[in-house]
């Protein structure tokens, strides 16, 4: 049975040497490793996957000896994942079809391991989508006035479905922090990013008549703190005075479907380690 152990504590000497020594003694075979040391903030990450075929039961106990013996002297924070379990994972969106798209088509063709349990939005107008790949779909509208209501429908949805991480596929509204602390880095949104960059309702629009020669997407976690979360992926791609805005909107959202992808590929695999508003990704 696989498992993968996500760690950061204070930087100290010998961290990696008794972390393999623990899986080793306990009958765990590491297929992977990969650490990294913060040196400014003084602090060791890593990421481990380790097999224990031929010793299964001792999964059962793993987590308290690894609390006692070694969370407990490092002081470390950390995370422990046992088996191979699909994560689930919920999709909001508002009227853009094109990053909907394209995490469906994934799912579709076994690229994402992942559960979606349904698609969730503001808007009616994507059911059609959920439709074609035979996903439930709940409308939650949203106004000012009913904005505490609709929240309460989404949390109550989340939990009834046990979603695990949600994944903002153009999701036009604002997440609140009520969501937000149910699911501390576990929501994943995606925004075009320019340089400079350009904020308002038409940016490619804006991007366009600054004259532009570079644009590009950022996928992060979500936090209060609007488009400020900690980046998971990012990328660009040029532009220049021979395209027009149609060039630029399609440039765009070819862009962010992928940098999206990518974020959500690091996460379900749990290659994401979230520290003082950044995050460390793992290769």
């Amino acid at each position: 049975m696989k498992t993968t152990i996500l760690i950061n504590c204070p930087d100290q000497s010998g961290i990696i040497s008794t972390v393999t020594s623990f899986i080793y003694r306990n009958g765990g075979n590491i297929i992977y490793i990969d650490q990294h040391v913060d040196k400014e903030a003084g602090v060791f990450f890593m990421r481990l996957e380790s097999d224990f075929e031929n010793n299964i039961p001792v999964i059962s106990t793993l987590k308290q000896k690894f609390e006692e013996e070694l969370a407990q002297p490092y002081h470390m924070e950390w995370s422990l994942y046992i088996g191979s379990k699909k994560p689930k994972m919920a999709l909001w969106v508002s009227k853009y079809n094109h990053c909907l798209y394209d995490l469906l088509s994934r799912y579709n063709s076994g690229e994402l391991e992942v559960d979606i349990p349904f698609i969730l939005s503001n808007h009616p107008d994507l059911e059609y989508v959920a439709q074609q790949f035979d996903i439930p779909f709940f409308h939650v509208p949203i106004s000012k006035a009913t904005k505490e209501e609709a929240e309460n429908q989404q949390l109550k949805l989340m939990e009834q479905y046990e979603v695990d991480f949600i994944v903002l596929a153009r999701y036009m509204q604002i997440v609140t922090q009520k969501i937000i602390d149910r699911y501390p880095n576990k929501i994943i949104n995606i925004h075009h990013s320019f340089l400079p960059a350009f904020a308002g309702a038409k940016p490619y629009h804006a991007a366009f008549e600054r004259g532009v020669k570079i644009i590009g997407a950022t996928s992060h976690y979500v936090t209060e703190e609007l488009d400020a979360g900690p980046i998971i992926e990012q990328d660009v791609t040029t532009v220049s005075h021979s395209h027009n805005i149609k060039d630029f909107i399609t440039k765009g959202r070819d862009l962010e479907k992928i940098v999206l992808s990518r974020a959500v590929k690091l996460h379900i695999r749990r290659k994401t380690m979230v520290y003082n508003n950044k995050t460390v990704i793992f290769t």
